[in-house]
């Protein structure tokens, strides 16, 4: 019965998010090459807030927990689960103070309106995961940045996406390199719940009535520990929350 509802439902979804990828290209471009970062960055909050009420359609509720913790005016490191998508648009919403950047797969920075031109001029960095010797330069590089405009970065140490919210293994040397070149960073762990079960189905029909939670962490100082213990104190915490 919810794949028959999903049907119509799903479709309009497409339809309006697809609407509003192309709309907010332009918008996005004008906002970058004539009135620069700051201006280019609130074009893409706005962006999200629309792609979370197309989300809405499918019965499709978001709850952030202890949004105050995120640390103000210093570099932060968020290391989150991976589920979905719509990990990235609750992550560019919610904690939109943070100006979270990302480190994505250079699939994405091509053909997607919206989303690739975001991740080609917004302080994201593109990597090839089948290159290491092209990813991590790519990494320190994001890292030397944080550092330097105390804004964020978002890891996600599985790589690819969790189908059924069960956690993959963590990888180390994206969240190394990035502490080795953000000395001052905070890690700031993040727990996403529930954000794959709007593809339960696969891309169509959606799944529907998804609630989907963001849980903050508490901060680890980068400085106070050595790799591996930061390593160990993250995962844990991002694991302790999925549901």
């Amino acid at each position: 019965m919810e794949k028959i509802i999903s049907y119509p439902l799903s479709i309009l979804f497409y339809l309006l998010v697809g609407f509003f990828l192309v709309l907010f290209h332009p918008i996005q471009w004008v906002c970058y090459k004539l009135f620069g970062y700051q201006a280019h960055k609130q074009s893409v909050v706005v962006l999200n807030w629309f792609l979370i009420r197309c989300a809405n359609i499918l019965g499709t509720t978001f709850t952030v927990k202890n949004i105050e913790r995120v640390p103000n005016g210093k570099p932060i490191i968020f290391v989150a689960n991976h589920q979905s998508m719509f990990d990235i648009v609750s992550i560019i919403w919610f904690l939109r103070n943070a100006h979270p950047k990302f480190v994505s797969k250079k699939e994405l920075g091509k053909g997607i309106p919206s989303v690739s031109f975001n991740l080609k001029y917004g302080g994201s960095v593109l990597i090839d995961r089948k290159d290491p010797k092209q990813a991590l330069p790519a990494i320190k590089g994001m890292g030397e940045y944080i550092q330097k405009y105390n804004r964020s970065s978002v890891i996600f140490p599985e790589g690819t996406r969790s189908k059924n919210g069960v956690p993959k293994s963590f990888a180390e040397n994206g969240l190394k390199m990035m502490v080795k070149f953000a000395p001052d960073a905070y890690i700031v762990p993040l727990t996403i719940n529930n954000s794959w079960k709007i593809f339960k189905f696969g891309m169509f029909p959606n799944g529907l009535g998804s609630k989907v939670s963001l849980y903050v962490h508490e901060p680890i100082k980068v400085s106070d520990y050595d790799f591996q213990t930061l390593f160990d104190k993250t995962h844990e915490a991002v694991i302790s929350k999925i549901k």
